[in-house]
């Protein structure tokens, strides 16, 4: 695992803590240089043995025991290898929620928050009708409900497994008012009209380098991938948003970081107004939105 051989037995939590970080710096640094091995060592080792981090931060002398110290090391090689925390640990944080994560669905992302903050801002009523297009996890469609638990939010997903794992997450965080539901974008939504439209759908182009590290090769390419160089998902939605959004409606989408000209251009083509850009915490312009006029 690293050039310093563990004695599982005998192994404090800061020197299995320090061995994991070591391996994967060398696993992960050079393909990702934005990687976060300590974190990652830490996250990993507090699930093998049950704690939380603070109790590894303040017991680092503590000997955890040959089976959690053997638990721990096959969880580093298994992120060595590539394989997303989020996957392992079967969790993840996002907003104020923690939901569950399966290979069947995206691991959510801190950037796509920008998307809550921005449907939070725009109604910040207490009744609103909302879809959320391609819900994955749920991670949108239930940080939304949890933040406004009058809003009415429905989730589609063209995925049963995924489908399965946001209803899943839905019951634990006892939001099952989240109606789900089944579709492709909005085709599901026949005759239905809402004030807000948000989606983080596909959006890398199928000959995106990116896809070739061993954290995206892992998530469903679904989920991922679009035609036309990324934005065939996302003039999907632009396309047949205007169908289905109150007067004065929103549709708000996550995207590429080079996609904000195209994306903002196929919503004022399409007729949509206040039409504008923003930045995630990183300044990369992240997603989209556009208001749907009041009058024709």
């Amino acid at each position: 695992m690293s050039s310093t051989p563990i004695q599982s037995a005998t192994a404090t939590a800061a020197t299995l803590l320090a061995a994991g970080t070591q391996r994967l710096e060398e696993a992960l640094l050079a393909r990702d240089p934005a990687a976060t091995p300590a974190l990652d060592a830490e996250l990993l080792l507090a699930h093998a043995l049950g704690a939380g981090r603070a109790r590894l931060r303040s017991h680092p002398e503590e000997i955890p025991g040959t089976g959690a110290a053997a638990r721990f090391l096959t969880l580093i090689e298994r992120r060595a290898a590539g394989e997303p925390v989020a996957y392992i640990l079967g969790r993840k944080g996002f907003w104020t929620l923690e939901l569950s994560v399966t290979p069947a669905v995206l691991v959510p992302r801190p950037e796509t928050e920008l998307l809550v903050e921005r449907a939070l801002a725009l109604h910040p009523g207490a009744q609103a009708k909302v879809a959320d297009l391609g819900t994955g996890s749920g991670a949108i469609a239930l940080s939304l409900a949890s933040a406004r638990p009058r809003w009415q939010i429905v989730a589609v997903d063209v995925s049963a497994e995924a489908l399965a794992v946001a209803q899943a997450n839905a019951a634990a965080l006892g939001l099952t008012y989240v109606e789900m539901l089944q579709g492709d974008w909005l085709a599901g939504l026949r005759g239905r009209a809402f004030h807000l439209l948000v989606s983080n759908p596909p959006y890398v182009a199928a000959g995106d380098p990116a896809l070739s590290q061993p954290e995206l090769m892992r998530e469903p390419r679904l989920a991922l991938v679009a035609a036309e160089e990324g934005l065939a998902a996302l003039r999907a939605i632009i396309r047949d948003a205007p169908g289905h959004l109150e007067p004065g409606g929103w549709l708000l989408l996550e995207h590429g970081a080079a996609q904000a000209a195209a994306v903002a251009g196929a919503l004022v083509a399409r007729g949509f107004a206040q039409v504008r850009s923003h930045r995630d915490l990183a300044g990369c312009e992240r997603m989209t939105e556009g208001q749907w006029p009041t009058h024709p």
